[in-house]
């Protein structure tokens, strides 16, 4: 089982915009520690992969360590981290992504606090 983590900024986002719903919102994300393959591949920035899940209109993107994923076992999946960065609407979809692979490209993982 791999180790879903969210960082404190979109956390406060979430719970804002979706009040009750988050609820359901950070359930849904945390099952990605069952699941860690799930979700559409976006691109990586060095060993870094980025991916994106859906949820009613809106997608949240998360990191992993992208050259790890495609030939790990299960119990190699334990000791993976997955980190979910940010989140946009449709509109602002590609905006969020180059922002993200901008952060990752200048100051890298740790930019996501």
């Amino acid at each position: 089982m791999a180790k879903v983590e969210i960082v404190e900024s979109l956390y406060k986002e979430i719970s804002k915009k979706f009040r009750r719903e988050s609820i359901k919102i950070f359930q849904n994300l945390k099952k990605l520690e069952d699941t860690p393959k799930k979700g559409k591949f976006l691109g990586n920035v060095g060993d870094i992969a980025i991916k994106e899940i859906k949820h009613k209109g809106f997608r949240f993107y998360f990191l992993i360590e992208g050259h790890n994923l495609k030939f790990l076992s299960e119990e190699e999946l334990i000791e993976m981290l997955i980190r979910f960065v940010r989140m946009s609407d449709k509109k602002h979809q590609q905006e969020t992504i180059n922002e993200i692979k901008n952060i990752l490209k200048n100051i890298g993982p740790e930019g996501f606090k």
